[in-house]
């Protein structure tokens, strides 16, 4: 049996396995194949892409710090992420 944890992900418990990424606790919270971490200057949803932190799309706040990628995070217990793509 895998260990998992918990963390709030716009200020939804979620629990994760032990080791998985902010990008998947993000995924599971919306239970969406593209989980949406923010939102263009026009609007438009933006996710993860790449998976390894090149193209910056997965940007969310994570315990207040800014600018934090959710694809390269692990996540840890108590964490609070904060992501741009839950507003309308």
């Amino acid at each position: 049996m895998h260990k998992k944890i918990t963390l709030k992900v716009d200020g939804q418990h979620v629990w994760v396995a032990y080791g998985s990424t902010v990008a998947a606790a993000i995924a599971i919270a919306r239970r969406d194949a593209m989980a949406v971490t923010r939102r263009s200057v026009g609007g438009e949803l933006r996710g993860p892409l790449c998976g390894m932190g090149i193209c910056q799309e997965c940007r969310v706040t994570i315990d207040g710090k800014e600018h934090r990628l959710a694809c390269m995070t692990v996540c840890t217990t108590g964490m609070s992420v904060e992501t741009a793509g839950a507003a309308p």
